[in-house]
């Protein structure tokens, strides 16, 4: 099963509803997080100089009621749903963040991680800073303000200069509505255009293109790695970059797992790329086999293309609970495998009897995947085939996805046979890197793969993610 999801961003202006179509935003992009929710508006210009904010744990269609947004007034606001990376799972980290200072009130939400936040903090918190959560994102806010430029566009300037890693941040001022992305643009963030009755063109930001056609934006182009775009009160725009380029590096990830299909990510299709894999799959690792099924809902588009380029029937072997929540009470008695039983369900029908290739996007620690596997065996299936759109995941990730520690990751310490035997599948095979590569039609380095290699474009100056105390990098075992 795939790593944690990680979080997402949106933001409107000019629009009569912002709020509401922040929160519509937010609905499409709720696969990138579970765990919080918030959405910061205002109106840019107006002399009140206040931000409206709401934010907490949950889902959000439980958090932003008619009465909630009806207290989110303005024809600006950005929004956020959350995954938590740095900061873990406390109510404090919810985005957006917002402080008052000499540059008025500023909310900034921001999706990725930061490698250099402790010393930042540090440097912060020797100048008097304090803070209200642990998460990285304040430490942003508190560069802005305590930048020593003249105006909010240079301070901001100066804060990212500052930051290293992954960042795709929303920033909603009192005359301002800012997005910025790192040079090395391992997030994504699309920038579009929303037609209005009044034939005014909203400026809209998402993580990903799905929320813009929940709303009926159009897509312009991807916010450019290390580009600061400004809308400003009279509805014209700025580009800026204020960080020297580099080569850059979106996370291949966004496309093996994170995103929606339906989504266009770093201006590719991600429902074409994973059918691709799901090809490439097939020729590098074929079988004799009965059907074709996916470990929905991540594995369905690999599964099309697997099937597609073998002949294999695709069907629907498991089906997905989709109504989980963040937690349920589990019975009292021991139930086997009941974290896995409770999203996913064998269809007995189908599977008797017959070799199944089962298709998902990657291994992580492999217990899941082992529970799967079972499960599927349980069901009365002949062969079990697993087969991972991906190549063996092997380091973790410090731009913003919630990976295990290296040690914990199955791949990084075993060899695919090894792994096959933990899992029980009759065979085991996975993409290998220049599959992927070839998947993503990209003949160089252009994204990062550094959860596949360990070449990491940003050396991370603190410990391995979640606070494992490892040092980077640990060894693998023999």
């Amino acid at each position: 099963m795939p790593f944690k999801d990680e979080c997402g961003v949106f933001g409107i202006v000019p629009q009569a509803e912002a709020s509401r179509q922040t929160y519509l935003g937010l609905y499409a992009l709720q696969h990138r997080g579970q765990e919080a929710a918030g959405i910061a508006s205002r109106s840019l210009g107006s002399d009140l100089n206040q931000i409206h904010l709401h934010k907490a744990q949950g889902y959000v269609a439980d958090i932003f009621s008619e009465s909630v947004l009806n207290e989110l007034p303005g024809h600006a606001s950005i929004g956020h749903t959350r995954y938590s990376t740095t900061g873990g799972n406390v109510a404090s980290a919810a985005h957006p963040f917002l402080v008052h200072g000499r540059f008025g009130a500023l909310a900034l939400c921001h999706n990725g991680n930061l490698t250099n936040t402790e010393l930042l903090r540090e440097k912060l918190i020797q100048q008097g800073h304090t803070f209200n959560s642990p998460s990285d994102s304040e430490v942003i806010l508190g560069l802005i303000s305590r930048a020593e430029a003249g105006t909010l566009i240079e301070a901001v300037e100066e804060a990212l200069r500052q930051c290293e890693g992954a960042f795709s941040l929303l920033i909603l001022s009192e005359h301002l509505l800012m997005a910025a992305r790192d040079p090395h643009g391992f997030r994504p963030l699309a920038y579009g255009r929303m037609p209005q009755e009044n034939g005014v063109q909203a400026h809209v930001f998402s993580s990903e293109t799905c929320a813009f056609d929940l709303v009926g934006a159009n897509y312009e182009r991807e916010v450019e790695p290390g580009e600061l775009l400004i809308v400003k009160a009279d509805n014209t725009t700025e580009s800026r970059f204020p960080v020297a380029r580099v080569a850059p590096r979106p996370c291949v990830f966004e496309h093996v797992y994170f995103s929606r299909p339906d989504s266009f990510v770093f201006s590719r299709s991600v429902m074409a790329t994973r059918r691709e894999m799901g090809r490439i799959l097939a020729r590098q690792h074929p079988v004799e086999a009965d059907l074709v099924v996916p470990v929905p809902d991540s594995g369905v588009s690999a599964a099309l293309g697997y099937a597609e380029a073998s002949g294999i029937p695709f069907e629907f072997g498991m089906i997905r609970n989709h109504y989980v929540g963040r937690t349920f009470i589990e019975p009292k008695q021991s139930i086997r495998s009941f974290g896995v039983k409770v999203k996913l369900n064998p269809v007995r029908e189908l599977l008797k009897g017959k070799r199944v290739v089962l298709v998902d996007d990657s291994i992580v620690r492999g217990t899941t995947s082992k529970k799967i596997v079972e499960m599927v065996r349980a069901a009365g299936a002949a062969e079990v085939h697993l087969r991972i759109s991906s190549p063996p995941t092997t380091h973790s990730c410090f731009y913003g996805i919630d990976t295990p520690t290296r040690d914990q990751l199955i791949a990084s310490h075993n060899a695919i046979e090894q792994i096959r035997e933990f899992v029980k599948a009759d065979t085991l095979g996975y993409l290998t890197l220049e599959d992927l590569r070839g998947a993503m039609q990209d003949p160089g380095d252009t994204f990062c793969y550094a959860c596949f290699n360990g070449e990491y474009a940003v050396q991370p100056n603190g410990p391995e993610p979640k606070g494992s105390g490892l040092v980077p990098f640990p060894a693998a075992k023999a």
